[in-house]
């Protein structure tokens, strides 16, 4: 098992890249997205996936040059999750999105792999991370479970096609929404953060319409989401962030909760409404995502 619990990412925007497209690869530093994740799974056909593997090494230095961080997406079949594993520990990878992830003995296999590796490369054991995606009716009854089984869990995201292939239902917002929500509450118990979103974004110019669906997300608690397009980055990117009303807000509950503790009160009002300690405790949280999110921004030396 791991020893090192990464520290939590900011990953408002998550961009999907074939690990075997060369086009997309040289682009993808310029969509501003916080993480690329490079997929040799669904987006790159098997015959290709050696080549990819081999590649990997400069692919990472190539999508991570503007300071995403830098993810793969492995495969499920163990032979090749093996391969994955072998090729993609490696300086310059955050993460491993861990596909199909179906219960906790499978993450804890991961892991070991993930670990042994660290130990004969000489790179820092637990510095990989895990996004657990659930992806079966039956994993997502363990999902809570599952994301508490490693150290390395940073996020845990439903896969929603795969996931409704296995409800044999189709992959549409009404029937995808509650084992949406289920995957977030277990992803909250367990302590790490929620992707994805809610509805369906069909048309990226549509703006209206996707903000609506992402800022409903938001509301429900999702952090951020994947996305395949790169036109979805900004608009991931500002929905997932505090906006400047909701700083003003949380600048002003925190000051005027501070002042009143220290004069011995337990609530206030501010704006007509109660303070008490889940409101102040949520306004702290909004104004360290946003030193977060402006710390991330910042050019790296």
């Amino acid at each position: 098992m791991s020893t090192n619990n990464p520290p939590s990412p900011i990953w408002r925007s998550l961009l999907y890249v074939p690990a075997n497209n060369q086009r997309f690869i040289t682009k993808a530093h310029t969509r501003g997205a916080d993480a690329i994740i490079l997929d040799l799974e669904d987006a790159v056909p098997q015959a290709e996936r050696p080549a990819a593997r081999a590649a990997l090494a400069d692919t990472v230095e190539t999508v991570g040059q503007s300071g995403a961080d830098v993810t793969v997406r492995i495969n499920r079949p163990l032979r090749e999750m093996i391969a994955d594993v072998d090729a993609s520990v490696i300086p310059g990878v955050r993460a491993l999105f861990v596909a199909k992830t179906e219960n906790p003995g499978h993450l804890r296999l991961v892991d070991e792999l993930v670990t042994e590796i660290e130990c004969e490369r000489g790179l820092p054991v637990g510095g990989i991370g895990f996004s657990v995606m659930i992806e079966s009716p039956g994993a997502l009854r363990h999902a809570a479970a599952i994301a508490s089984s490693s150290p390395r869990v940073l996020s845990m995201s439903l896969g929603g096609e795969d996931f409704a292939m296995e409800m044999q239902a189709p992959p549409d917002p009404e029937t995808l929404e509650l084992p949406k929500l289920l995957c977030l509450m277990a992803a909250r118990e367990a302590g790490v953060m929620p992707l994805g979103f809610l509805g369906t974004v069909a048309d990226y110019t549509d703006l209206e319409s996707v903000r609506a669906v992402l800022a409903r997300s938001r509301k429900f608690g999702f952090e951020g989401a994947s996305c395949i397009h790169p036109a979805m980055v900004p608009l991931l990117n500002e929905a997932f962030a505090p906006t400047p009303q909701e700083v003003d807000w949380a600048q002003r509950v925190v000051r005027e909760y501070a002042a009143a503790q220290a004069d011995g009160k337990g609530a206030i009002t501010v704006d007509g409404k109660m303070v008490d300690v889940p409101v102040a405790v949520r306004a702290e949280r909004v104004l360290a995502r946003r030193k977060a999110i402006a710390e991330r921004a910042e050019p790296k030396s």
